[in-house]
């Protein structure tokens, strides 16, 4: 068995990088998880992190797309529509910004956690 060291989850998730090795690439696509590591050959097939790096990036990111449409048009005095423009903008870029990093992020750390589906003893 290969010894690896280990790789703080938070450097591989802002990577995108293997969780156990921290050197092989994550993603083939902009979400899509690579079947397998090209350096370390840890299988991916059971990576999931489900719905929770769009929660996040939803509760993130929304709040403050809504925080910027209210400043712009309350305080800056824009019009409706620049102030829907800049939210809306904001939040396109922040989404796609956020979105990889996040699911890389979870992938990781339910590795260094050993996380696994829930199981009833009997």
């Amino acid at each position: 068995m290969t010894y690896y060291p280990p790789v703080s989850p938070y450097a591989a998730g802002l990577g995108a990088k293997c969780p156990r090795c921290g050197q092989g690439k994550l993603f083939e696509g902009f979400l899509k998880l690579k079947p397998a590591c090209e350096v370390c050959g840890l299988d991916y097939a059971k990576a999931d992190s489900g719905d929770g790096p769009a929660v996040f990036v939803i509760f993130i990111v929304g709040f403050i797309a809504v925080a910027l449409a209210f400043v712009a048009r309350y305080v800056w005095y824009a019009p409706m529509g620049v102030a829907l423009f800049l939210s809306i903008g904001f939040a396109i870029v922040s989404i796609l910004a956020l979105l990889r990093p996040l699911k890389a992020t979870m992938i990781a750390l339910q590795y260094a956690h050993k996380a696994q589906e829930g199981r009833l003893e009997e």
